[in-house]
């Protein structure tokens, strides 16, 4: 699945790459029940369930470290049809919304089950 990225997140990435404002690293995954098609201007999930803070790293996939992977294990508080995926910069509440995607297949879960969630996001030239 690949996220579609938002307009919101190519700014803040800009303003990391530049140093420039007061941008903040994208760390955080985020899941909801949302089946609304994704688009640019999104700034949230459709109807966001949880997020936390995920484990971040960059492997290769075309070049040498050109893709950002992110990745957490959620414990599920509830029953849900897990539908909508997103990377945000805060783990807690607000920030911005990186890029998101509805999955398909969805997921059912009830309370107690774990979740293992991983994205990738690559870097490459046009």
């Amino acid at each position: 699945m690949a996220l579609t990225m938002t307009t919101v997140g190519f700014a803040e990435l800009a303003g990391l790459a530049g140093n420039t404002g007061s941008c903040t690293a994208f760390t955080a995954l985020v899941y909801g029940t949302g089946t609304t098609a994704k688009t640019s201007a999104n700034t949230t999930l459709q109807t966001e369930v949880a997020r936390a803070a995920a484990t971040v790293s960059r492997v290769t996939t075309t070049a040498t470290n050109d893709t950002l992977k992110l990745t957490k294990t959620f414990t599920i508080g509830g029953t849900a049809v897990l539908s909508e995926i997103g990377v945000l910069n805060n783990a807690t509440s607000g920030g911005t919304l990186l890029g998101s995607e509805v999955m398909s297949p969805t997921r059912s879960v009830t309370a107690g089950d774990s979740w293992a969630l991983t994205t990738q996001i690559q870097f490459q030239a046009a």
